[in-house]
C-alpha cells in the first residue's frame, strides 16, 4: 500500500460580490468553514490559479460578472494505504464530496509520497 497526494480542482459560486479579490477570499473563507465542520481541517484549501490562453502567465481563477463569480479552488489531501491511485482519487473524492455537497470536483493530480521511515520499516518485516 501506498500514501498519496491528491489535487483537485472545485468550481465555487459566490453571488453579491463586487470584486474577484474580494470573491477569491469568501469561497477560500466558506469553503474552509464547510470543511473545519466536517473534521475536514486536514485538506488544504487555496485559490485555483489559470494559465493565460496567449502568453501563459498564471492568474486567479475567477469569473465575475453580474455580481457573481464562478472561483476555482485548489483542495490538497494526502491519502494514506491506498492500493493505487485510482484508489486514492476515489477516497479523496469521497472524503472532501461529502463535506462539500453540490460543489463540483475534479482531479488534477495524485502524486504517490514517501512513507515514514516506520511504514518502511513494517513494510520490510522489521
Amino acid at each position: 500500500m501506498s500514501n498519496y497526494e491528491v489535487a483537485m480542482e472545485a468550481a465555487w459560486l459566490v453571488r453579491d460580490v463586487e470584486e474577484t479579490d474580494d470573491a477569491i477570499g469568501v469561497a477560500v473563507s466558506e469553503a474552509g468553514k464547510r470543511l473545519n465542520e466536517t473534521d475536514k481541517q486536514y485538506v488544504e484549501v487555496e485559490p485555483g490559479v489559470t494559465g493565460c490562453p496567449v502568453c501563459g502567465e498564471p492568474f486567479d481563477a475567477a469569473f465575475l460578472a453580474a455580481n457573481t463569480a464562478l472561483v476555482g479552488l485548489l483542495l490538497e489531501i494526502d491519502i494514506f494505504n491506498a492500493d493505487s491511485e485510482e484508489h486514492a482519487e476515489r477516497i479523496a473524492k469521497s472524503e472532501v464530496g461529502g463535506a462539500l455537497r453540490d460543489v463540483p470536483l475534479e482531479v488534477i493530480e495524485v502524486i504517490e509520497t514517501e512513507g515514514d521511515e516506520e511504514d518502511a520499516d513494517v513494510d520490510a518485516g522489521q
